[in-house]
């Protein structure tokens, strides 16, 4: 559960950045809402970025090593 509240968090984190920071510049220049969909758009890709980041970084860390051995077949046919 600690896994999926980390990737959600990072997720979220990412949207809520772009998106303030877009709504932030749309306050400062006469662009609204350009900057804020804009930016919007890329904490989310931001947002999925270190989601995959995250989730190969946990895979590769329960990855069972090459030389284990394989284990035996206890099927009995």
């Amino acid at each position: 559960m600690s896994r999926g509240l980390r990737l959600a968090s990072e997720f979220v984190a990412a949207i809520i950045v772009g998106a303030g920071l877009g709504w932030i510049i749309d306050s400062v220049l006469p662009t609204r809402p350009w900057a804020t969909v804009i930016l919007l758009l890329l904490g989310f890709a931001a947002g999925v970025l270190n989601v995959v980041r995250a989730t190969a970084q946990m895979n590769a860390a329960t990855a069972v090593p090459p030389d284990t051995p394989a284990a035996r077949d206890d099927d009995e046919d």
